[in-house]
């Protein structure tokens, strides 16, 4: 996929698209996708960690104080220790992303087949996908 295919999609497209799934408004949608967000924010601030099985996990983690250099003036800058958020793909995001994305027999960048086999022995099939979870049921808040 060229940098010419990525479209941004934004919240407001997320909660049109999710209202007209469920058939909620697009207020009570906006409101959890917010309130979601919102608890994401203030769990890693305080320091957890957030796992979302299939999905991926979220956790803060601390970068040691550092010297860089400023690449136009060669200059010494000192980089002081901070916390930075890191997010560890899951596995059904992975087959979907990452995997999904690569023709068969395609390589990473290291030389590598994509399914980890650095023998080039005939890639195994993925597991496919299962289902999207069904729709919930009119009248549900969610």
């Amino acid at each position: 996929m060229s940098d010419a295919d990525v479209r941004t999609v934004s919240k407001r497209e997320l909660v049109n698209r999710i209202a007209e799934e469920t058939d909620q408004t697009k207020v009570v949608v906006r409101d959890v996708i917010q309130r979601f967000l919102d608890s994401v924010i203030e769990e890693l601030a305080i320091g957890n960690r957030l796992e979302f099985r299939e999905f991926g996990v979220f956790e803060v983690r601390e970068r040691a104080a550092r010297t860089a250099q400023n690449p136009r003036t060669l200059e010494k800058v000192k980089v002081p220790a901070k916390r930075v958020v890191k997010f560890k793909v899951g596995r059904v995001m992975r087959q979907r992303v990452c995997e999904d994305a690569e023709p068969n027999g395609a390589t990473t960048a290291n030389g590598a087949s994509s399914n980890g086999d650095s023998q080039g022995a005939a890639a195994t099939p993925a597991r496919p996908t299962p289902p999207p979870p069904p729709p919930p049921q009119p009248g549900s808040p969610f």
